[in-house]
C-alpha cells in the first residue's frame, strides 16, 4: 500500500512541476499586449470619460485607473485590506464604489481619490456592484454572499430597501436596458450560486421581485449581459454560456459548450460575435447568429475573471495579473486566427516530450516496489 502511495505522489508531483513549468513557460507570451501589475484582478468597468481607460478591482484591495495606451496607473484607490471583487462607477461618474471581502462597499472620489463613504449591512463578501439614478435619485445597490441585495442612497448611505427571498449568494447585477426609458424605476437582474436568475424591480414607492427565477442552467451562474436586442447572456460553472430571447420567456436559443467554469460573456454586436472568459485561460470568439467558436485568444496563464469592450477593442483581466487586449475589427481577427493555427500546427510537428534518463530509472524503482 505505501508503495502505491509513493508511486501516486511521484506521478502528482510530475504534473505539479509540469504545469509549473507550463505556466513559467506561457507567461513569457505577450499576446494581448499585456499589461502586467502585482495583483490578481477579479474585475474590471469602464471609464465613462476615457476609451483609453478601465478601472480593475484588485486582490490586494485596491481599486486601480489603468491607462491602456501606456500600462500606466493613473490612479490608484486605497483602504481596504481584504480582496475587492467588484467595481462600479456613480451615474455622473465622480465616485467610484468598489465591492469588498470585508462586507462593506467602499467608494472614493475620483479627482481627489479620496476616500467616502462605506456602505454597510452585508453579513458576508460583496461580491457585486451596480448604481443607477432612479426618480432623480441616485442609488448605489450591491449584491452579497450572504444571499441578500441591499439598495443605498448613494448621498446619504441609507439602506433604502434589502431584497432577500430564498436566494443563496450574488455572483452578479445586471441592470435591463429595457427599463432605463422609465426614470422613476429600475429593473434589474441577479444571478447566484443556486443557479436562479431573479428580476426585480425598484422605485420610490415599490420594491419587488417577480414570481418565478429563470432557471436555465444547472449550477452557479457567475455573469449576466444584455445585448442591444434585449436579450440576456449567461456565463455559468456547468460549463456553458447561453443566450436566454426576451421574447420567448427567457427560454436558451443557444448554448455555448466550454472545457471549463465560463466566467464572463459579452457580445460585440458590430462584428456580430459573442466572446466569453474561462476557467481554463482562454477567451474564444463565436458566432452570435450560428454558435460555431471562430476563433481563440491565448494569452493569460490563470483563469479569465473578467472581459469589457471598448469600441472594437476586448480588454481581458485575469488572476495571472495581466489586463491584455485584442482587436475585434474583421482584418486583425481573421490575422490572429490565422496566426493561431501556423502556430497550432508548429505545435503539432514537435516531437513528444521523452523521460530522462533519470526519471526513468525513478519509475521503473516505483514499479519493482509495486509489484
Amino acid at each position: 500500500m505505501q508503495s502505491l502511495s509513493n508511486k501516486e505522489y511521484f506521478f502528482e508531483t510530475t504534473a505539479s512541476i509540469e504545469e509549473s513549468k507550463r505556466k513559467a513557460a506561457k507567461a513569457k507570451n505577450n499576446n494581448g499586449n499585456p499589461i502586467r501589475l502585482k495583483s490578481k484582478i477579479l474585475a474590471i468597468a469602464a471609464d465613462p470619460f476615457s476609451q483609453d481607460a478601465v478601472y480593475i478591482a484588485e486582490s490586494a484591495g485596491t481599486v486601480r485607473k489603468v491607462v491602456l495606451e501606456t500600462g500606466e496607473s493613473a490612479a490608484v484607490f486605497k483602504g481596504p485590506t481584504a480582496p475587492v471583487t467588484s467595481v462600479a462607477l456613480s451615474p455622473d461618474g465622480k465616485i467610484v464604489f468598489a465591492g469588498c471581502w470585508d462586507k462593506t462597499v467602499w467608494s472614493w472620489d475620483i479627482q481627489s481619490k479620496r476616500p467616502l463613504r462605506r456602505y454597510e449591512g452585508h453579513t458576508d463578501f460583496v461580491k457585486s456592484v451596480i448604481t443607477a439614478r432612479v426618480g432623480g435619485q441616485d442609488i448605489l445597490i450591491s449584491g452579497s454572499a450572504d444571499a441578500t441585495i441591499a439598495v443605498y442612497n448613494i448621498a446619504t448611505g441609507e439602506r433604502l430597501h434589502v431584497f432577500k427571498e430564498e436566494m443563496r449568494g450574488i455572483q452578479d447585477l445586471c441592470i435591463d436596458p429595457w427599463s432605463l426609458e422609465d426614470p422613476s424605476r429600475i429593473v434589474f437582474f441577479s444571478s447566484g450560486s443556486d443557479r436562479e436568475i431573479r428580476q426585480f424591480q425598484y422605485s420610490a414607492t415599490d420594491a419587488s421581485e417577480a414570481a418565478q427565477p429563470i432557471l436555465t442552467h444547472e449550477t452557479s451562474v457567475f455573469k449576466i449581459y444584455f445585448d442591444n436586442d434585449g436579450d440576456l447572456w449567461t456565463a455559468s460553472a456547468d460549463k456553458t454560456a447561453k443566450c436566454l430571447v426576451r421574447e420567448n420567456g427567457w427560454k436558451a436559443n443557444l448554448t455555448l459548450e466550454h472545457p471549463d467554469f465560463v466566467r464572463d460573456v459579452v457580445v460585440y454586436e458590430q462584428g456580430g460575435w459573442v466572446v466569453t472568459a474561462c476557467r481554463d485561460e482562454e477567451v474564444r470568439v463565436w458566432n452570435k447568429a450560428t454558435g460555431e467558436l471562430y476563433h481563440v485568444f491565448s494569452g493569460h496563464v490563470e483563469e479569465v475573471t473578467g472581459l469589457l469592450l471598448i469600441g472594437h477593442l476586448l480588454v481581458s483581466v485575469s488572476i495571472d495579473a495581466t489586463i491584455r487586449r485584442w482587436s475585434l475589427r474583421p482584418a486583425d481577427l481573421q490575422r490572429a486566427k490565422e496566426e493561431a493555427k501556423k502556430t497550432g500546427a508548429e505545435e503539432e510537428e514537435k516531437p513528444a516530450p521523452m523521460l530522462t534518463e533519470e526519471e526513468e530509472r525513478e519509475l521503473a524503482e516505483l514499479l519493482e516496489e509495486d509489484d
